[in-house]
C-alpha cells in the first residue's frame, strides 16, 4: 500500500470536517492546486483510505426516535455469515458487528418508538434462524460521535 503523508492527512482532516467543502478551499488551506487536491483524493479513494462520502441524516427528523444497540447470540458463531444477509433485509438495522465478549454480534437499530422496537425484535430479529437470544440497550443520548483522527499516528 502507498504511504499516507502529512499532506494526505491534512486533506483528510479537512474533508472529514466538511465533505462539502469546495476543492479550491482545501487547496488554499493546504497551499496546493485544486488539481493536486483532486489527485490526492482520488489516490486515497483508490487505496481504500476513503471508502465513501455522504450526508449525515438526523434519524429523529425522519421519525426514528429510538436508537438501540442489540447484543445478539447465535447457536454457533459460524452462523454469522448466514444471519447478516437476513439482517440486511431489515432497513432499521444500520450496523452489524461480529464481536468477542458476551454477544456473538452487536447491531445498531433505529426504531420509531418502543412499540416499533418490540415489533423489530419479536417479529424479525429474534425470528432469524440461529438467533438464540438478544439483549437490548437503548441509547438515551449519543454524547459523542466522531470519526477517527487522521492527523495523529
Amino acid at each position: 500500500m502507498d504511504k499516507i503523508d502529512n499532506l494526505d492527512r491534512k486533506i483528510l482532516s479537512i474533508i472529514i470536517g466538511n465533505a462539502r467543502i469546495p476543492s479550491k478551499d482545501v487547496a488554499l488551506e493546504c497551499g496546493i492546486s485544486r488539481a493536486a487536491v483532486h489527485q490526492r483524493i482520488q489516490r486515497l479513494t483508490d487505496m481504500g483510505v476513503i471508502t465513501g462520502s455522504g450526508y449525515h441524516i438526523n434519524p429523529g427528523a425522519l421519525g426514528f426516535h429510538t436508537c438501540t444497540f442489540i447484543g445478539v447470540n447465535l447457536e454457533r458463531g459460524a452462523m454469522y455469515r448466514h444471519v447478516v444477509p437476513e439482517l440486511e433485509k431489515i432497513p432499521e438495522v444500520v450496523e452489524c458487528h461480529y464481536t468477542t465478549g458476551p454477544y456473538t454480534m452487536l447491531i445498531k437499530v433505529y426504531a420509531r418508538d418502543n412499540e416499533h422496537l418490540m415489533e423489530l425484535l419479536n417479529g424479525k430479529i429474534q425470528n432469524i434462524a440461529g438467533v438464540t437470544g438478544t439483549e437490548t440497550l437503548i441509547s438515551l443520548d449519543p454524547g459523542l460521535v466522531r470519526g477517527l483522527p487522521v492527523d495523529k499516528h
